[in-house]
């Protein structure tokens, strides 16, 4: 059944504050195999302008994709998460994320589409630190796959 068009342009709460720590930085950096030293030394971050370390780029999913799951629980939507495969993700910066950042995600159901018997749901998480500037913006695309036929 698809997904309800009604629901495009809804926004969720925003989420309780995030705090962004060092450790946090350098475990994601290690995990993703990123050794830009910006990552894991202040001396190296200040010397590229930044107060303290700096986040890789993708680090903020793990906050995005924690937010859409409040999207993608609402009953009402009545979106089968048992048939939902990860499409696409895209972030627009408008500063990198800093240890030591509070921050707090916005979601909002940005487009539904269904194509070939697919809802596609692009949700939109809008990331603001402490004194509510926007740091970054989040476009998860979730395909939530059609139901095999009897």
């Amino acid at each position: 059944m698809a997904l309800d068009q009604s629901f495009v342009g809804r926004t969720y709460p925003p989420t309780p504050a995030y705090e962004v720590g060092r450790e946090k930085i350098r475990e994601f950096a290690e995990a993703v195999g990123d050794t830009h030293p910006a990552y894991v030394d202040s001396e190296a971050a200040r010397a590229l302008g930044h107060a303290d370390v700096i986040a890789p780029p993708t680090f903020v999913f793990s906050i995005t994709y924690r937010a859409a799951g409040v999207v993608v629980q609402d009953p009402q939507l009545g979106l089968d998460y048992s048939r939902v495969v990860h499409g696409d993700q895209k972030f627009r910066y408008v500063r990198p994320v800093r240890a030591g950042d509070r921050l707090t995600v916005t979601s909002t159901i940005e487009s539904i589409k269904s194509l070939a018997g697919n809802d596609v749901l692009d949700i939109r998480g809008d990331v603001h630190d402490e004194a509510g500037e926007l740091v970054v913006t989040a476009v998860t695309k979730l395909v939530a796959r059609a139901a095999e036929e009897a």
